[in-house]
Parts: structure tokens; sequence; C-alpha cells
């Protein structure tokens, strides 16, 4: 029969057992929180101490170890390798194509206003494994019938994992087979061979975006261009309400005076009121003009 314990530290209900292959604490699970929440603005509720023991137990099996005190040890001497090898395991990427289908539209809608002259500029944060941002783009191409349509997107996350299969643009084929056949017609290549069952996005699709790795809680900004658009959809579910109004206050400068803010199904954003107003479902546009760099 399995054993629980409680430690000193507190509670760890069945997280800190005889049977577990690593020693792992309230105590641990405690300092990790922290850590990540520091880090990345992650803020991991009490039900996650198992999450956090099996996500983790890759990294000490990497660098030899028996303990999480020892691994925490580890990343307080300051690693940066090892830094973002804990935020890639802890940050939780949950994607697809055209999720939230509701906006794509609305997204079109706002491109084919804009003043010519200049790209139509889209900032796709948390873009996990590319989906997101590959959406984006697709509506965009459609909404300028071109796939060389005048149209910048960057897309960031912050763990680095995730942004390399995003940049490598590929996917399973029953994933892809869902957008239709005529997205899959024009914005992909069917794997053969070794690579059958695959698709790659297209060149030209591919070119339309930048990724690039980003952390939402620095003061400094993922460009030197004002946004038309910023999807930020299912992210801030992960910060706390303080973290979520600091980022979200520090979005208001990055957008254009027209330009939209899209959020997740699940997030409101009345808490900051002063800064963002409903526009539609989810979408958000500024309370007023603000300044920024162009």
């Amino acid at each position: 029969m399995r054993k629980t314990r409680t430690d000193a530290a507190g509670p760890t209900s069945k997280t800190a057992t005889e049977t577990r292959e690593f020693q792992y604490s309230y105590k641990d699970f405690q300092r990790i929180r922290r850590l990540i929440h520091e880090r990345a603005g992650i803020s991991l509720s009490e039900a996650k101490q198992d999450m956090v023991y099996s996500r983790l137990t890759r990294r000490l099996r990497a660098r030899g170890l028996k303990r999480f005190s020892e691994y925490l040890d580890l990343l307080r001497l300051g690693d940066d390798a090892e830094w973002e090898a804990f935020t890639n395991a802890l940050t939780t990427n949950l994607t697809s194509f055209f999720r939230e289908a509701h906006h794509f539209p609305l997204l079109g809608q706002q491109a084919v206003r804009h003043k010519p002259g200049r790209d139509f500029q889209v900032w796709c944060c948390g873009c996990s494994s590319g989906e997101e941002a590959y959406s984006i783009a697709m509506t965009l191409a459609e909404s300028f019938a071109s796939l060389r349509p005048p149209v910048s997107i960057l897309a960031t996350d912050v763990d680095t994992q995730v942004l390399r299969r995003a940049e490598e643009g590929v996917y399973p084929m029953e994933r892809v087979e869902r957008l239709g056949a005529e997205r899959v017609r024009r914005f992909f290549l069917r794997g053969t061979g070794v690579q059958a069952g695959q698709a790659r996005v297209r060149p030209e699709l591919r070119s339309l975006v930048t990724f690039r790795p980003f952390n939402l809680l620095t003061s400094s900004s993922p460009s030197n261009r004002l946004f038309d658009a910023i999807f930020c959809r299912n992210v801030m579910i992960y910060f706390d309400r303080a973290t979520q109004a600091v980022i979200l206050k520090r979005f208001a400068p990055l957008l254009r005076p027209d330009g939209l803010l899209f959020v997740g199904h699940s997030e409101s954003l009345f808490h900051v009121s002063d800064t963002f107003r409903l526009r539609g479902r989810t979408v958000y546009e500024l309370a007023r003009k603000q300044g920024g760099v162009d």
C-alpha cells in the first residue's frame, strides 16, 4: 500500500510518496511556484503539484540529480540553458488551427481597411507551435486574395521548444485536413515517402511570419512598429490578476489608434476598463487614443 506523508513545510497530498523516483517536498513545490511566477508570470495553483513533478523529472534525470531541492539549487546558480528548459517544461501549449473562429473574419475586415503603403502588422503572443500564427496568415492571404499580401506577423512565445516546431511549419495531415480541401491545396505541401502523413506550410505563407522568443513580463517592446492587431488568446489565464493588468497596460501603446486586441473566450478585460473597451465578442479596442512609436 502506498503511503502519503506530510512534511513540516505543508501538506503534500499524494504528491510526495515513498514510491517517488525523486525526492519532492511541498517546500520544493512552493519554491517552483515562486520561481516560475518570477520568471514567466505563470501562476500555478496548489492543484498543479503533481503536474510540476511529472514535467520536471526529465530535467532531474538529464542532470543526474535525485532531489528537487538539488535541481532548484542548480537553477539558483544561474544556468541560462537550464532556466530555459525549466520554463519550457512548465509552459502549457494548447492550440489548433482557427481556434475561436469568430475572430478571423473581423481580422480580415480590419486588414482590408488599413491604409495602403505599409504592411498590416499583427502580433501573435503565446503562439505555441504556430497554428494560430499560420491561421492569421491564411486569413490575411485570403482577405487580400494573394499569397504575398502586404502583411507582417510577429509570433512570440516564452517556450523555445514550441517555437522551433512552429518555425518548421510541419503538422500531421489529419489536423491539417480539417481546414478543408481548398485551404490544404493553397497553403500546404503534402509529405511523401518518409514524410507521408505530414503537411508543411507553403514557403509563401511561412514568409509572412517571424517567430521570436519573447517574455511578456519584460518591459521592452517586441517590435519598433505599432500593431494593427494583437492576439493574446488563452494566455492571460495563466497569470494572476495583478500580472494581467501590467501586461495589458503595456499592450496599449503598442496598438494603433484603431487597433484590435483579441483575447480568449474565458478572458475578460473589465479590470483594465480604463485602457480597453469591448468592441465585439472577446475583441477589444483602446478606450482612448494612445501614443507610441511607428
